[in-house]
């Protein structure tokens, strides 16, 4: 999977999830200061990507550093390609 598709699967994930604006999914928007995602929210994220892409995100502690969309393209990337 590309880097593009990457990020169009997480950001169509998070919009239809969350009902964000679209025009907010930048690569350094903050979850919580700029998407006005919680903890709740974050968890319920985890669960809707790793539906969306067939992998365990919660498989080790750096899910907690996830702090921006970019963030999560590049964990997302990195468990992506390790598998591949």
């Amino acid at each position: 999977m590309t880097r593009e598709e990457i990020i169009k699967t997480v950001n169509e994930a998070l919009i239809k999830e969350f009902e964000l604006d679209p025009s907010k999914m930048k690569p350094e928007a903050n979850f919580f200061a700029d998407l006005g995602l919680d903890s709740l929210d974050a968890v319920d994220m985890v669960i809707v990507l790793e539906q969306a892409f067939k992998v365990k995100l919660r498989q080790n502690y750096q899910v907690g550093k996830i702090m921006t969309l970019n963030d999560l393209y590049d964990y997302i990337d990195g468990l992506i390609n390790k598998e591949a």
